[in-house]
């Protein structure tokens, strides 16, 4: 049998022997890959069935991409409300798989991705569901006890958003290939307007619907990709739910998509309320969040259009990247058009 790219021949020893019940032969399934991780679906002899992570092809800097920080964390959580993939495993031997992977139970679910799936799939019923669970799991994320799960030394507690400026700043002086003078005048004036800090909690760092499975009445079932989680400040995760979403009434973003305009959907403003309410968190300074959400989005795109430019990614026709101009500049404007309801 033909292994796909990512996997070795020693994959399969590695299984049998550290994975409980896992019985060779193994047949391997990609189902998300790309400049991120690879993950590949896992299916036994046995009719056990699991999910395999690894640093994207190529990659040598395993910092960017930590397994075992990952690894960590959904082991973590298993003790918590978060719902969660089970941990089954974590190899750091660069002689089985060349960089490390962890493997952990496939969980029989749904990613909506799309309306037309939101629409089968759900319905209304399911999609009102699909509202409430995304912000009732942000805040049973948020209420995680750091010392009783063992993470309290993850991150920095404190000073997150001025550190996500900075780094996200930094990156955007070092690979400038035009003048973006609002994206500067943007982070000088989020600079300037920190709210202060409402504890250290987990933050996902990249929570949105499509980095969820749910269950066919609209419950998720676990929350993906915790590559990126830290310690910090709980209101950037609803911020940048805020930039992802737009519901069946909402105002267009730079990051529309139409998945979550279906019948049923909650608003950005119902969403907001409710985690207000779940969480007992002030959410006063939420344009703030959501401002600096746009505004961190606009500095990754342009870094996407930045690596296109000098041909990393290879050859592109400039009309192509066109969009990711217009992208950083609209997400940039919102950006501006929060902050200005602030003063």
């Amino acid at each position: 049998m033909t292994l796909p790219h990512g996997i070795s021949n020693n994959v399969e020893g590695w299984l049998v022997a550290n994975i409980s019940g896992a019985t060779a032969p193994f047949a391997y399934t990609q189902i998300a890959g790309g400049h991120s991780n690879l993950t590949f679906k896992v299916d036994d002899a046995a009719g056990h069935s699991y999910v395999l992570r690894r640093p994207p092809l190529g990659h040598r800097l395993a910092s960017a991409h930590d397994m075992g920080r990952e690894h960590r964390i959904i082991a973590s959580l298993a003790n918590s409300n978060v719902p969660v993939a089970t941990a089954r495993g974590l190899c750091t031997d660069a002689e089985i798989n060349e960089l490390p992977f962890y493997v952990m139970d496939f969980v029989d679910g749904h990613v909506v991705r799309d309306r037309t799936t939101s629409e089968e799939l759900l319905g209304p019923a399911g999609c009102l569901r699909a509202s409430e669970s995304i912000v009732d799991t942000m805040a049973a994320i948020h209420a995680v006890d750091l010392k009783a799960v063992g993470l309290d030394d993850l991150g920095r507690h404190e000073g997150y958003i001025a550190r996500q400026l900075k780094r996200w700043h930094g990156n955007i002086v070092e690979q400038r290939t035009r003048e973006l003078p609002l994206v500067d005048s943007v982070f000088e004036e989020l600079m300037a307007r920190i709210p202060e800090q409402q504890g250290a909690t987990i933050v996902h760092g990249d929570y949105r619907l499509d980095n969820c499975m749910v269950d066919a009445k609209g419950n998720i079932i676990a929350v993906l990709d915790w590559e990126i989680c830290t310690l910090g400040d709980p209101m950037a995760d609803l911020g940048l739910l805020m930039a992802y979403w737009t519901g069946p009434t909402d105002t267009a973003s730079a990051w529309a998509s139409a998945v979550c305009m279906a019948d049923g959907f909650m608003n950005r403003a119902e969403l907001a309320e409710r985690y207000a309410r779940v969480s007992g968190r002030d959410i006063s300074q939420l344009d703030y969040y959501v401002a600096f959400a746009y505004w961190k989005l606009a500095c990754i795109v342009e870094g996407v259009y930045a690596r296109y430019l000098g041909g990393a990614l290879g050859e592109r026709d400039p009309a192509e990247l066109e969009p990711f101009k217009m992208q950083v500049e609209g997400s940039t404007q919102l950006a501006v058009q929060l902050l200005e309801r602030l003063k």
